[in-house]
């Protein structure tokens, strides 16, 4: 007979995972060297996660539900703030601590990697930037772009969020990337303002609005 799960182990264990996974990333990762470096046993990680590959989707799910709960917090006390000044407060919590940057390198590394080494379902693989991007999407047709406007721009800052946090990663030049950042988040607030101004039912492409 099975042994029952201790649900808040699992969880405790889990977190313990994301944490090892976002500082040792995922390409060599072996569950040996982590259930000790977690303090379990080999069969004890097993048990509670059943394999390799699935301990690896949830940690990444885990991964994006904290980093969606710190969003949920500065929306909690701001609701109305803009995309550009979420995007503000999301590279300040990158730059905050390694911790934080390791996160959402995590979550880069999975969309980069190919499936044939990290044993990732596509869809997986996928949500780590389209999940964000939907989100981007949501939050400016709200704030007035049509939906085939936001589809476009939606993209287009994500890509520049990424970017940036790659090139971060790769040089530490924080003075430099929070300048390109800035000028990112420049272009996306006039072409908000562009769309706020235009009469109704007259949209325009993202391209012209700049």
């Amino acid at each position: 007979m099975a042994r029952p799960l201790d649900e808040e182990r699992r969880i405790e264990l889990l977190d313990a995972a994301v944490a090892y996974l976002a500082e040792r990333g995922l390409a060599e990762l072996s569950l040996r060297p982590m259930a000790k470096a977690l303090g379990v046993s080999l069969s004890g990680l097993v048990h509670h996660f059943a394999s390799k590959d699935r301990l690896v989707v949830e940690a990444l799910e885990r991964s994006i539900e904290l980093q969606t709960d710190v969003r949920s917090q500065w929306l909690q006390r701001r609701p109305g703030m803009s995309q550009a000044d979420q995007l503000r407060k999301w590279w300040k919590w990158i730059n905050a601590s390694k911790g934080n940057l390791a996160l959402v390198r995590l979550g880069i590394e999975a969309a980069a990697l190919d499936a044939t080494t990290t044993g990732l379902p596509g869809d997986v693989r996928a949500d780590q930037i389209g999940l964000w991007r939907s989100d981007i999407e949501a939050q400016l047709i709200v704030e007035g772009l049509s939906r085939s406007e936001a589809v476009i721009e939606a993209s287009v800052t994500k890509a520049l969020f990424t970017g940036l946090v790659i090139d971060l990663l790769a040089s530490g030049d924080r003075r430099r990337l929070t300048s390109a950042l800035e000028v990112g988040l420049a272009r996306l607030e006039l072409v908000i303002e562009t769309a706020a101004r235009r009469p109704p039912g007259n949209a325009s492409s993202p391209a012209r609005a700049g």
